[in-house]
Parts: structure tokens; C-alpha cells; sequence
């Protein structure tokens, strides 16, 4: 299972893992200054917006240290979806985030299905997404 969480979005309010019970969650840690983490965002936007209305959650988890660039980014960036500010105590619980981006995807039962190291391309994100949207 995905080990459950709680941290504090930009606007100030807890997000809390678990409360998306019944969802797909695609679990995206990222920071402002990676690369390919920039690369990947509008495919995520595009993602949340095509498949929000299906049962798809992405919460982006920004490993930066402070809020601050964060907040212009997910502006800049139009980010359709919760960021969240990530602590080294979330990123031990999903093994260590050694480099960015990793991304989990969780199905609705709230299990891990996969995880992807390094930039992914939009079409594997999407395969997987389609595939867990059609499990009850």
C-alpha cells in the first residue's frame, strides 16, 4: 500500500493522502529547478484535465525547500492540480528520493502499481493512467 500523508499545500490547507481513497493517484515529486521535472508538468496538467472527470488525482509533491518559488512556478506553469510541500520524512516513506522526478502511480485501492525514475514520456503515464481508470 502507499504509505499515507499529510502535508500543507501552498494555500496553507493539509492535504491528506488517504482522503483520496477510490481514486487513481498519480504521485509526482518534483522540485522548481529540475529539468525534466519542467519538461513533464504540462503533460501532467494535460493528464488532470483529460481524466479528473474519470477518477484521475495528481498531486504534485515539490521537494524544494521553501514555498516561495514554488508558488510563481505552479502559476506560471498553470498547475491544474494540489502541490504540496514534500519533507525528506515523506520522501523516505516511498524509499528515498534520490533524484527528480519519481513518480508513483496508485491504484484505487490505494496500492502502489507503479513507479517511474527519471523523466517518463506522457504516452507511458497515460497507458497506465487508461489502465487503472478501467479497474473498478
Amino acid at each position: 500500500p502507499a504509505p499515507d500523508f499529510t502535508l500543507p499545500q501552498l494555500d496553507g490547507h493539509d492535504l491528506r493522502l488517504s482522503s483520496y481513497g477510490g481514486k487513481v493517484v498519480h504521485l509526482d515529486f518534483w522540485a522548481t529547478w529540475c529539468d525534466p521535472c519542467r519538461e513533464e508538468i504540462p503533460h501532467l496538467v494535460e493528464l488532470q484535465q483529460k481524466y479528473a472527470s474519470s477518477g484521475l488525482q495528481i498531486i504534485g509533491i515539490s521537494m524544494d525547500d521553501s514555498p516561495d518559488p514554488v508558488r510563481p512556478f505552479a502559476e506560471q506553469f498553470h498547475m491544474n492540480y494540489p502541490v504540496v510541500m514534500g519533507t525528506a520524512q515523506t520522501g523516505a516513506l516511498y524509499g528515498g528520493i534520490l533524484g527528480l522526478p519519481i513518480t508513483f502511480l496508485i491504484d484505487r485501492d490505494g496500492r502502489i502499481y507503479a513507479k517511474h525514475i527519471g523523466a517518463t514520456s506522457a504516452e507511458v503515464f497515460e497507458k497506465e493512467i487508461k489502465s487503472l481508470l478501467q479497474t473498478p
